[in-house]
């Protein structure tokens, strides 16, 4: 049985209705899935949300997927999107996302997954589809959103040296990654979020 489970199932994070249908031949699969839970062999994300334990992994699961899946509307942001294109040297544990519901925290068996609220009128400019692999896809912001959305969190900046100082101080970000980006992109969004990104546009003109 746990081998057709195994093979019936491509990726490592799955949901209720996928794991009730593979253990269709079962008269009551809610009962088979809740002797799974007990011992392991998967693990409750959330309600109807799943991954494999240890003994039938093949392979890790990705918490940027659960991330998608967890809460949504959502995109990966902030520190988790900067982290992932290599924009600041800290590994970031929890992963922090976009909502345009409210916002959560969803402490897991498998990490913390953190949601904060943006405006659905600048929710959707600059969110990419980003391909993991074959079976994998994540809603992530740009590069240059990501940044955005940490600067429309942070404290109103009083000129381009704090905003500098934040950048490179406080989050120690990459000065060669920040000259790469699209300075088009960051006029469209310094026209949605306002203040702080119109002080990081004109300084990201500086470095071109």
């Amino acid at each position: 049985m746990l081998l057709a489970l195994r093979n019936a199932v491509l990726t490592e994070e799955f949901d209720y209705g996928f794991i009730k249908h593979a253990l269709c031949a079962y008269k009551n699969p809610r009962v088979k899935i809740n002797d799974l839970l007990k011992k392991g062999k998967i693990i409750r994300v959330k309600k109807g949300l799943y991954v494999f334990g240890p003994d039938l992994a093949r392979e890790p699961y990705s918490k940027d997927v659960l991330a998608n899946l967890i809460y949504g509307p959502s995109y990966i942001s902030l520190e988790s999107a900067l982290s992932f294109y290599g924009l600041i040297p800290e590994r970031v544990e929890a992963i922090t996302s976009i909502t345009s519901k409210r916002k959560k925290l969803f402490n897991t068996p498998v990490g913390i997954f953190s949601y904060r609220y943006i405006n659905p009128a600048i929710y959707s400019y600059g969110v990419t589809l980003h391909e993991l692999d074959k079976n994998h896809s994540i809603l992530i912001a740009s590069k240059e959103k990501a940044l955005s959305d940490m600067l429309y969190f942070s404290v109103k900046m009083k000129d381009e040296p704090q905003i500098k100082k934040y950048l490179f101080d406080d989050l120690r970000i990459d000065i060669e990654g920040i000259k790469d980006f699209d300075l088009k992109k960051i006029n469209r969004l310094s026209g949605l979020y306002g203040h702080n990104i119109n002080l990081f546009h004109n300084f990201l003109r500086g470095l071109k």
